[in-house]
């Protein structure tokens, strides 16, 4: 099945497009996509992950055309952060 992989930091945006074996987890197309060797930070046992959006345990079994998204860690505490657009007031 085709599958895609993104990855998105202050400085790079990856989207890596890779076909998988039908019985394929989120855990499998990340080792497999070589995003791990690329981005040593990434940490799967503290990072979350997710597919279209949605958080998504590293077990969950993919489906044809699923995007696998691994989210950074929160740096800021959004209620401590200002809201853009009320600067813009």
């Amino acid at each position: 099945m085709n599958i895609g992989i993104a990855y998105v930091t202050p400085v790079h945006k990856v989207w890596l497009r890779m076909e998988m074996p039908d019985d394929s987890t989120v855990r499998d197309a990340i080792e497999r996509s070589g995003i791990l060797g690329q981005f040593p930070e990434i940490d799967l046992e503290h990072q979350k992950v997710g597919v279209f959006g949605k958080i998504a345990k590293l077990d969950a079994p993919l489906a044809e055309g699923d995007r696998v998204e691994i989210y950074r860690p929160i740096t800021a505490d959004p209620d401590l952060v200002e809201r853009k657009d009320q600067e813009e007031e």
